[in-house]
């Protein structure tokens, strides 16, 4: 592959705090000139309500950990971004109907992935683990 100074890079550790999983280094593809040439011609649609959509599930305690925090010290029943680690399919589902909806942009499920919000949680080392598997 041809690296350009501009092209953006996302190399994850092999393994980090609580997780142990690996990563492929690859490229992201840059669609800034896609959105534009589309914006010339229509409105976009963006999704949203992801929160509402997670929350419709009636999620459980157990179900926000999974079993890579079935042990975690604090409770994460709320923690809508964990579920991008503990039940990505959920999340794949969310954005599926989204599309199926219409949708041209879809989010990422990172709108809390920060060290201060996962503070309240006891999760700020799994802030990259979040939005790297958010994205």
């Amino acid at each position: 592959m041809t690296m350009h100074k501009h092209d953006a890079v996302r190399e994850a550790p092999g393994d980090f705090a609580g997780g142990g999983i690996p990563y492929q280094r690859y490229r992201q593809a840059d669609r800034t000139e896609e959105l534009r040439r589309l914006l010339k011609d229509r409105i976009l649609v963006i999704d949203g309500a992801m929160g509402t959509m997670i929350q419709s599930r009636k999620l459980e305690e157990a179900d926000y950990r999974g079993e890579r925090f079935a042990g975690h010290q604090f409770p994460q029943k709320g923690n809508n971004d964990v579920l991008s680690l503990t039940q990505p399919q959920i999340i794949e589902d969310i954005h599926r109907a989204f599309l199926a909806s219409g949708v041209d942009i879809l989010e990422t499920n990172t709108f809390n992935s920060t060290a201060i919000a996962m503070a309240d949680y006891g999760m700020e080392d799994q802030v990259y683990a979040l939005n790297y598997e958010g994205a």
